[in-house]
């Protein structure tokens, strides 16, 4: 006599995965065996269906490896912006600078002494307080230049 399904499946053993984790290539491989050892002698599975679960299942491998490396460029762009930010702002270090001053909201000038990453955003440090890169309003140009330098 053929054993029902349940009896033998990955989900009455217990050893399934909890609702909202992915099945892996061993889960995959244990429900198909099962899939063969309990189907009806008399009505078999066709070699079709199987070809078909196979191709199913490559398709989804492949297309995990596609999202790992779209998570691995997504990474990547993050860290080039967070640099290009660095970089950006490290260009104004010495610069007089007019921003929109984050607790007042009046506009303010000030030389930017230094340069910090901080969650992700650059902060200019002006006058012994820090201020977001996205608060300056206007780069005035270099504290120590003078006009009579120019050819």
């Amino acid at each position: 006599m053929i054993q029902a399904l349940s009896n033998n499946s990955m989900i009455a053993s217990g050893s399934s995965a909890q609702p909202g984790q992915d099945l892996g290539r061993d889960a995959f491989m244990q429900l198909l065996v099962n899939q063969l050892k309990n189907q009806d002698p008399l009505a078999p599975t066709g070699q079709e269906e199987f070809l078909a679960q196979l191709a199913q299942f490559s398709a989804l491998e492949e297309m995990r490896g596609v999202n790992e490396n779209l998570v691995a460029l997504a990474l990547l762009q993050q860290n080039n912006a967070l640099m290009d930010q660095l970089t950006s702002a490290s260009s104004l270090i010495g610069k007089t600078v007019v921003y929109v001053d984050p607790d007042g909201g009046a506009e303010l000038s000030g030389t930017v002494e230094s340069v910090k990453l901080e969650e992700g955003l650059a902060f200019l440090r002006i006058d012994g307080q820090d201020v977001p890169l996205t608060q300056v309003v206007e780069v005035t140009g270099d504290d120590s230049s003078s006009d009579g330098d120019a050819t």
